[in-house]
């Protein structure tokens, strides 16, 4: 026992050797560089955020997404077993999710839907595709508001936010299409026309981060609904959900002009929001804020569904150019590599509304929130878009 325990650290210690070196080879893109320092970093992806024991949770889930993508461009299966085993903490042996409340209504746990495709397409294992059948089953019974949006959560009625277009459309439009011969195609659409017909400035041509149909909560503009600030996060979320849903929609489907009529229009609204460095601001339309800051993971939102947008066809190619920029941004300002460790700085912590303390989604709000560094949402963006850059 004492030889094996021996062999087992004797292999760690020069699998580690070989992650700092690798991750301190120039030569590697800076998807694997970025990869490979999360690895180090957080041995399991569950730590990441400072976490101290194992949740399901869309941030974790949103970093093995790009994980995985990273994984079909290299096929190194370490990336993709850094994945399953994230995975298999919570689907038992019979498919059955755990630390999975569906009552909760909570739209970003179908999140992980996301990723249990991959798991699936990977392994056939039957134990995710019950899990998948899980998530769906939550997507039937969710609340709606009275126009057919989805509740962000069972605790927010009647309130859509830009985030649960992301944890929600792209899994759904898979599901249908894979699933259900695109049967509930139309109600995916209806999620995005909700927000595109309630919750856009018509100044700035961007959506607000949440509205509330009801119009009762105390954050929401009593004549729209509106929250009261353009997140870059958030409009991130909104343009990411269009270019990955497009994935699975069929080009003959009467509405798949519409949704990437909307993600044209959402990135020529962005592309005149883009500062000279490169990024983009934490309150996107209003640079000259009080306390307002140039930030990464709306950025890197906005760099992969640019790069993406143009590598399917969706976007002009000069929005290629612009994705550039914005990667060359971050790289100059708010990226450092210190102790063979890649570091994305200036990443939004979470922003919620409601709830208490009452979050009223100020502009101060935002501008006030915590900067911090190697959050999960910005270094999972910063894989995605250095992948759809092959940089």
């Amino acid at each position: 026992m004492k030889r094996i325990l021996v062999a087992l650290v004797f292999v760690s210690s020069i699998n580690l050797v070989a992650a700092v070196t690798i991750v301190n080879n120039d030569s590697l893109k800076w998807s694997e560089r970025m990869a490979l320092s999360i690895m180090k970093r957080h041995p399991k992806v569950w730590q990441i955020d400072k976490q101290e024991k194992p949740k399901l949770d869309y941030k974790p889930t949103f970093v093995l997404i790009a994980f995985e993508s990273l994984y079909k461009k290299t096929k190194n299966t370490k990336y993709d077993n850094y994945a399953k085993e994230y995975a298999d903490l919570f689907i038992d042996s019979t498919g059955e999710i755990s630390h999975y409340e569906s009552k909760e209504f909570n739209i970003d746990h179908l999140t992980i839907g996301n990723l249990l495709f991959d798991l699936y397409d990977n392994t056939k294992d039957s134990r995710y595709l019950k899990a998948i059948q899980t998530l769906k089953k939550q997507i039937e019974e969710q609340p709606r508001t009275p126009s057919g949006g989805f509740w962000h959560k069972k605790i927010y009625p009647n309130q859509m936010w830009l985030d649960g277009i992301y944890m929600g459309a792209p899994f759904y439009t898979h599901y249908t299409t894979t699933f259900e011969n695109g049967k509930n195609l139309d109600d995916v659409v209806n999620q995005f026309e909700l927000i595109h017909n309630h919750s856009f400035d018509p100044i700035a041509k961007l959506p607000y981060h949440a509205w509330d149909e009801s119009k009762e909560i105390a954050w929401a503009n009593k004549e729209t609904g509106n929250s009261p600030t353009i997140w870059s996060r958030g409009v991130g979320w909104y343009v990411m959900a269009l270019v990955d849903a497009l994935d699975y929609f069929p080009k003959n489907h009467p509405k798949y002009k519409e949704l990437a009529a909307y993600l044209n229009e959402a990135a020529k609204a962005l592309e005149k929001q883009q500062d000279a460095s490169g990024l983009w601001y934490q309150i996107t339309d209003k640079g000259n804020t009080d306390g307002n800051y140039l930030e990464a993971s709306g950025t890197a939102m906005f760099a992969y569904t640019f790069a993406k947008g143009v590598n399917k066809g969706y976007l002009p190619k000069r929005f290629k150019k612009i994705a550039n920029k914005a990667f060359d941004g971050l790289l100059k300002e708010l990226v450092t590599v210190k102790d063979d460790e890649v570091h994305l700085s200036q990443i939004s912590q979470g922003i919620g509304l409601g709830g208490n303390p009452f979050r009223d989604g100020s502009n101060k709000y935002y501008a006030d929130s915590k900067k911090n560094i190697d959050n999960s949402v910005g270094v999972g963006a910063f894989i995605l878009a250095a992948l759809e850059l092959n940089r």
